[in-house]
């Protein structure tokens, strides 16, 4: 597997990290934001990330961005660094099936 996936997926969970803290921006409206984006933040994370680990991860996004005053929380870059660093090589053959 090319190591440039890795790199696409930490960029890509910058900036849905990003995206999910922006509703501090905007005080107020940015709480109803949240009830938009925190579905499709754990719809999101569960297409990067497959099996039971990019479920749950799903879950916890969800969560995370729904419940005032935890988007703060990168939890896709917490999930790279957990799938990446934290678990190894078999996060690059879960990627590399789905890039086939």
């Amino acid at each position: 597997m090319k190591s440039g996936y890795k790199w696409r997926y930490l960029l890509l969970g910058l900036l849905l990290d990003g995206i999910g803290m922006l509703s501090f921006v905007i005080p107020g409206i940015g709480e109803f934001s949240d009830v938009i984006w925190a579905p499709l933040a754990g719809w999101l994370m569960t297409r990067m990330y497959k099996g039971r680990t990019g479920q749950v991860a799903g879950i916890v996004a969800f969560l995370e961005e729904l419940i005032p005053g935890f988007d703060f929380i990168p939890s896709f870059t917490l999930m790279w660094l957990y799938t990446f660093l934290f678990k190894g090589s078999r996060a690059d053959q879960i990627i590399a099936s789905k890039s086939d």
